[in-house]
């Protein structure tokens, strides 16, 4: 039995549990020898997708700081003082600049992040006007808005959305050391609302907050073992922020984190994993170790919500060196 684990939560749509994978078959990824994993994942990842190609997407925060939440990694809470504002939802004219410049930078997916519980209603409707104007740009769609209720999924994939983001953070075992005002369950909820209205669905976590390894794979085993594993799942490693309960965590090992990516490369081989939060600390040559343990897909651009993230042409230069292309 590992210790500090619990049994996989079921959401409404799960695999079947002969075809699910085990917390330990995950664990047990994580022990392989460096360089056998990375064999693995580079098969699986040979398999499904071109290994020579990224893709890129940009994310705007067009509605900044002041929410409710106290996820303890977040400098937008509005319960911890991190210095960051608490800002209206941006102009729709703004909006588009930002998407016509992400597009002519060469990003292929433009994705809109909104420091909410949840919308209401009255949240929602310039929201929506937002994507159908960013759509028309000839762009990929996606917004990361928090819970959502009932018929508001259906409202954003009728407005063009393509993708809605909604991480499970962590392990359903860990999750309450982190967050506390909204339960595991919500997020598996609004996550089965947007596949039963026919959206694509980016899901992932956040590792390097304290877990343990086996809390990490049983977040792989969360997101593994939906019925349809998420199209993108973002690998974020915790960005340190003065202020919030998190600051001052034990750093993840580099090495860690590359596992992390090849585990979620193998037990998610259709998927495109993203390089997430996070990379702004990394150097090239461990950047490059994730695009060969099967990240196949990053923000671009110098901002992530509000924090660093590598500039443009920093991207392009690495890429360069890589012999990697922007699919």
């Amino acid at each position: 039995m590992l210790e500090n684990t619990v049994e996989f939560v079921r959401p409404a749509k799960a695999k079947p549990a002969a075809e699910r994978w085990s917390i330990a078959q995950i664990v047990a990824l994580f022990e392989l020898p460096f360089s056998d994993l990375m064999f693995r994942a580079q098969t699986a990842h040979r398999a499904n997708f071109n290994p020579n190609e990224v893709q890129v997407s940009t994310l705007l925060s067009i509605k900044t700081g002041g929410c409710s939440e106290d996820c303890g990694y977040c400098p937008q809470s509005a319960r911890y003082h991190t210095g960051v504002e608490n800002e209206d939802l941006m102009a729709l004219d703004d909006v588009l600049a930002a998407a016509k410049a992400a597009k002519d930078s060469g990003a292929q997916r433009f994705c809109m992040g909104a420091a909410w519980r949840g919308p209401k209603q009255k949240d929602l409707e310039p929201v929506l006007k937002m994507i159908a104007e960013v759509k028309a740009l000839g762009l990929e769609t996606c917004a990361t808005l928090g819970m959502l209720k009932q018929g508001q999924a259906e409202q954003l994939r009728d407005a063009g959305l393509d993708y809605y983001n909604h991480n499970l953070d962590t392990a359903p075992e860990y999750y309450g050391d982190v967050i506390s005002t909204r339960t595991y369950q919500d997020r598996l909820d609004t996550l089965d609302r947007v596949r039963d209205a026919g959206m694509n669905v980016c899901c992932g976590g956040i590792v390097g907050m304290g877990e343990s390894r086996a809390q990490r794979a049983g977040l792989i085993a969360q997101l593994a073992n939906m019925e349809t594993p998420p199209e993108s799942v973002p690998v974020n490693l915790l960005t340190q922020v003065e202020g919030t309960p998190l600051h001052g965590a034990d750093e993840l090992d580099p090495f860690e984190f590359v596992r992390t990516i090849a585990v979620a490369r193998i037990t998610m081989p259709t998927s495109h994993v993203r390089l997430s939060a996070g990379r702004e600390t990394m150097p090239e040559s461990l950047q490059a170790l994730c695009f060969l343990a099967g990240a196949n897909s990053v923000f671009y651009g110098e901002k992530l919500l509000t924090t660093g993230n590598p500039d443009t042409e920093a991207d392009r230069a690495l890429f360069a060196k890589l012999g990697i292309n922007q699919g």
